[in-house]
């Protein structure tokens, strides 16, 4: 299943709008009322006051818009994070959005092979070292790769003779994966706030904000936690990776950090596989250890370590303020055990 959701507003995206046209249309049903809606002076708030300010605003009056419909009515955002473009509340027929199902899809289509010049992949090999011996993972083993770009660790994993199934919503990463992917690894486009796997892997790895961090929108990182927790099986290992955000707070300087959804956002400059640049919007969620503790027992995990990383140094250290990165190891749990969220 793809995903039908804008990553900041959680409303539906145009492949939700298409399937309501379709019904619609198939219903013959009449008349049929588009009401388009823009926000004033968006730019100028993203300009004065930052993008987090902006994207309060469109989150603020998608809420708003929404309790003004009917119940049959639905509300949708029409374009993506960062752009100025109109709400638009289509009555009757289906939500609409952008034509993508995230806004790093443009960001991944834009750097290609490119992705690989930046220093955090060049430590794949010791992480995946770490995350073997950790997660005593061994020939014959099912892992899935969550958010796995062009495919670095699946790559690494499947050369020490692990199965691996990698997941990325940009389908420019998925090709580049599966251009040169070693025997044992396969790759495939999608969102991972649908992940349609049951019991189907034994570890499940989610590295690098690779989609756990990536979702700007209120619950989506939950989603995404929840779905990895239904593809393992009972007794299944994850290793997951967040930004810090006591590291963002001490040390990250140029980057605006809001501190009520825990979301930074930072303008910069990518460079594609020739050298062109544009500047983009990145958009990361941080986290502190006690809320990934919780977002893990709550979604059926048993937190068995949780480090302080930096990329290319995993290992065990406590958690501090002063790496990058958060590293869980977890355990899933069997769902008859009665624990919370299950």
């Amino acid at each position: 299943m793809e995903a039908r959701l804008d990553a900041l507003t959680g409303l539906v995206n145009r492949r939700g709008w298409n399937d309501a046209v379709d019904t619609c249309l198939a219903s013959k049903a009449s008349p049929v009322s588009v009401i388009v809606a823009d926000l004033d002076d968006l730019g100028r708030v993203n300009d004065s006051e930052g993008h987090a300010a902006g994207n309060r605003l469109l989150v603020a009056a998608a809420r708003c818009l929404s309790t003004l419909v009917r119940g049959d009515d639905v509300v949708a955002r029409a374009s993506q994070p960062g752009g100025h473009e109109p709400l638009t509340t289509p009555a009757t027929l289906g939500r609409v959005s952008t034509d993508r199902d995230h806004w790093f899809e443009d960001v991944a289509d834009h750097l290609g092979g490119a992705y690989l010049r930046y220093s955090f992949t060049k430590g794949t090999g010791q992480e995946v070292d770490f995350l073997i011996a950790a997660l005593d993972l061994a020939p014959g083993m099912r892992v899935i790769d969550v958010g796995c770009g062009p495919g670095r660790h699946a790559y690494a994993l499947a050369e020490r003779g692990i199965e691996v199934l990698g997941i990325d919503v940009s389908q420019r990463f998925v090709d580049l994966a599966e251009s040169g992917a070693p025997p044992g690894a396969t790759f495939r486009r999608l969102d991972a706030r649908d992940l349609p796997f049951d019991g189907e892997f034994d570890v499940a790895i989610c590295l690098c904000q690779g989609a756990f961090g990536l979702m700007t929108a209120d619950g989506h990182d939950e989603t995404v936690l929840a779905g990895i927790a239904r593809a393992l099986r009972p007794g299944g290992r994850l290793a997951l990776s967040a930004f810090s955000a006591y590291f963002v707070m001490k040390h990250w300087e140029g980057v605006e950090f809001d501190a009520a959804t825990g979301v930074t956002h930072e303008r910069t400059e990518i460079r594609d596989p020739q050298g062109a640049s544009v500047e983009t919007s990145l958009w990361t969620g941080c986290y502190t250890p006690r809320e990934l503790r919780l977002l893990c027992r709550i979604h059926g995990f048993q937190v068995d370590s949780l480090s302080s990383v930096d990329p290319g140094r995993y290992g065990l250290d406590a958690p501090t303020a002063e790496t990058a990165e958060f590293l869980v190891l977890a355990t899933r749990r069997d769902r008859t055990t009665p624990e919370d969220g299950w």
